[in-house]
């Protein structure tokens, strides 16, 4: 964007409100030198309705509603009339206060808005009472704000937002309007009912793979199976004469069957005859990408931190070595992926949900062939992402295939493509060094070995060779070791493209710090649970959350047989969070995950109801990952097709999760991935109390519970 509005032409464009008041506001460390750029949008009409331009997604998480909490409760507007449409594309406007694009991830929503709509709320009401004032001629601090309403009690006059919305307008807005204390909150930090939920109840909700427009067509989309690979040729006689067909698309990389419905354009798809040129990833298979990754793990690797004398510490204690390793990982959204797409001379318009609407338009831009500016983006819920709608790709390659097409065409991946075409999460070796001095850690290295997703997304070559997300959570470890080193080796995996994975760097490193401070409490001989608390002195809000999770647990006490008890802890993405796992392992291998109890800091928190679900459903999504999760390559082919070999949990399969919340006034934390980050550590330290049997490796392997295999 060339040039943005002052904030003084947003706030008194009554215009675009219809008569009513539209307000921005402007982030903290937005660049001055571009002027005012407001991140988010508050518009009321004359009926009072409050309008909330959503610059956050909405993929399940309830982000609508605790966004909308933050508004109305300092706009003192009942949640009832708080009406929420999706932010266009615009990081000028709406990128996250703590990043720089518009996006959402990274369980940065609340973290990242919190202040600010709180601020703009406050703002609006400030303005609401000055154009109340000024009509009745009275003192501001005279006029009171209540359920959407402005009152004057020594007169006994009120005054409806909606009425007051077209002279709020012309208002000064104050540069800092105080904001509610803490005891006049009347949402934040109540449960309440999510605002999407009815429509999804209802079936009114729309996803992107709901759209449908005026003559559209649908397409079945099949990709090169290979990274690198070609199509050789195609034989569509048998496609083409199926009810229903009416274009097949034949690109370099991706052939589409076009037709007057999804089930046709899938028939007609499974017709085809295709061949591919595989290219050099065709002979690729696991067994060679990990032995790869594991001859790169031996490298020194780039330097992320280093404090104190390691060398010595480890030459004086104790040491003990271990290694950890992740296997990659798809994502596996309920609602694949889709996007609908109409190419007009010189203009493009698109339809799909993303998480990263700017960098969706740009990427529709270019493969349309024309500037972002012309570009039309209509945003939707998404059933489900966990980080794939990070990437573009779905929408870059229905772009090509609409430029063949005449009319919108809704271009929809089955789920076996979804799975095979993924931008997995990388696989992770980690090497661990420590020493122990009386009964302590006293020095500390850990190596991570990984492709890079930031290298992959951005195309540029790593600063100093060092990937900042994947030594996430190894670098800042809450505990009090003096002597401690963290290194990074790049190795990217060929046959395999790597995206961001709910809990991102983060589920690799706390896996593999947790499970090697559990094996170093058994070295030293102390409790797992006593040996975290002796070197959390420094972290008072997570030790709090360890002997919250600890007591709730009962750890300690009576186990049956062959049952055993596992704890995690960590503090990344703004959350104090301990967990603890409670597990059966039957003589023949065979899990019972009876009990997850977490106890969660997340600081200040907007809607107890989504922390708690929000705890809850990342629990079992990293628990699913670590019993079954595994992606495997033959031929350069991914294996795993569906849910049937790429496994999640079942219904009778989920233990009961219990979440503690610890309530304070601290900043709000992110709380979309703390629990997903939890589960794997804390489960494979219950299994080790449980059997004895230390699992290093992930996804779990029963056979070697069980003794029919080797660790």
């Amino acid at each position: 964007m060339s040039s943005l509005p002052s904030r003084r032409a947003v706030i008194t464009a009554s215009a675009a409100a219809g008569g009513g008041l539209l307000l921005g506001f402007q982030p903290v460390q937005a660049a001055q030198a571009r002027g005012f750029a407001p991140n988010a949008f508050i518009r009321i009409d004359p009926r009072g309705v409050v309008t909330l331009t959503m610059p956050q997604q909405e993929m399940g998480q309830g982000i609508y509603t605790s966004l909308a909490q933050l508004l109305a409760d300092e706009l003192d507007a009942p949640l009832s009339q708080v009406a929420l449409e999706a932010a266009p594309p615009s990081d000028a406007l709406y990128a996250s206060p703590r990043g720089r694009m518009q996006m959402t991830g990274g369980s940065n929503s609340i973290r990242g808005f919190y202040a600010h709509l709180r601020k703009a709320g406050a703002t609006a009401r400030a303005m609401l009472v000055q154009a109340a004032a000024d009509s009745w001629k009275v003192a501001p601090a005279t006029c009171r704000t209540a359920d959407g309403w402005v009152i004057h009690d020594p007169s006994g006059r009120k005054l409806a937002y909606g009425a007051l919305s077209t002279r709020a307008a012309s208002v000064k807005p104050p540069q800092a309007p105080p904001l509610k204390a803490a005891k006049d909150l009347k949402l934040i930090g109540k449960p309440v009912p999510r605002l999407d939920t009815p429509d999804k109840v209802t079936g009114k909700a729309v996803y992107g793979i709901d759209v449908a427009l005026p003559g559209m067509k649908v397409a079945a989309l099949m990709a090169a199976p290979v990274v690198g690979g070609r199509v050789r040729n195609v034989d569509s006689t048998a496609a083409q004469a199926m009810p229903g067909v009416r274009q097949i698309v034949v690109l370099d990389d991706l052939v589409a069957v076009v037709a007057d419905h999804t089930w046709a354009a899938k028939k007609g798809l499974s017709a085809l005859k295709v061949a591919w040129h595989d290219g050099p990833n065709g002979t690729m298979n696991s067994q060679r990408i990990w032995q790869e990754l594991r001859i790169a793990s031996r490298r020194r690797g780039a330097v992320a931190s280093d404090e104190g004398d390691v060398d010595k510490a480890l030459s004086e204690g104790r040491r003990y070595e271990a290694d950890y390793e992740l296997p990659f990982l798809a994502h596996a959204p309920m609602e694949p992926l889709s996007c609908t797409v109409e190419i007009t001379p010189g203009r493009c318009e698109i339809w799909t949900g993303t998480q990263t609407q700017t960098r969706a338009q740009k990427a529709a831009a270019e493969a349309a062939g024309v500037s972002p500016d012309k570009v039309t983006f209509h945003n939707y819920m998404l059933g489900g992402a966990f980080g794939r709608r990070l990437d573009t790709d779905m929408i870059v390659k229905a772009v090509r295939i609409a430029r063949e097409v005449k009319g919108p065409v809704k271009v929809v991946w089955s789920r076996e493509e979804d799975m095979r075409q993924d931008m997995y999460r990388p696989a992770y070796r980690n090497l661990m060094s420590a020493s122990l001095s009386k009964g302590r850690i006293t020095g500390w290295t850990h190596k991570i070995a990984a492709g890079s997703v930031s290298a992959r997304m951005s195309g540029k070559p790593l600063k100093d060779g060092l990937d900042r997300g994947s030594v996430d959570g190894a670098t800042e470890i809450p505990y009090d070791i003096a002597n401690r080193r963290v290194e990074y080796v790049q190795a990217e995996p060929r046959a395999l493209r790597l995206g961001y994975w709910r809990g991102v760097g983060p589920n690799n490193t706390i896996f593999a710090i947790e499970s090697f401070v559990d094996e170093l409490a058994g070295k030293a001989k102390r409790d797992p649970v006593a040996f975290r608390l002796a070197m959390l002195d420094k972290a008072p809000r997570l030790k709090a959350a360890l002997q919250l999770a600890a007591t709730k647990s009962g750890w300690g006490g009576a186990l049956p047989k062959r049952v055993g008890r596992g704890v995690a802890v960590h503090d990344v993405f703004g959350a104090f969070m301990a967990t603890v796992a409670e597990v059966e392992v039957e003589e023949d291998g065979a899990l019972d995950v009876r009990r997850f109890v977490c106890a969660v800091d997340c600081g200040t928190i907007v809607n107890p109801d989504t922390v708690i679900a929000q705890v809850e459903g990342g629990v079992l999504f990293g628990l699913a990952a670590a019993l079954y999760g595994d992606i495997t390559v033959e031929r350069g082919r991914v294996q795993q097709a569906n849910f049937n070999d790429y496994r999640v949990l079942r219904i009778n399969e989920a233990p009961p999760v219990e979440v503690h919340l610890i309530r304070n006034g601290a900043d709000p934390g992110g709380i979309g991935e703390p629990g997903t980050t939890a589960a794997a550590p804390s489960l494979v330290n219950a299994i080790a109390a449980a059997s004895g049997v230390r699992l290093r490796r992930l996804p779990i392997d029963k056979d070697v519970l069980a003794g029919r295999k080797k660790a």
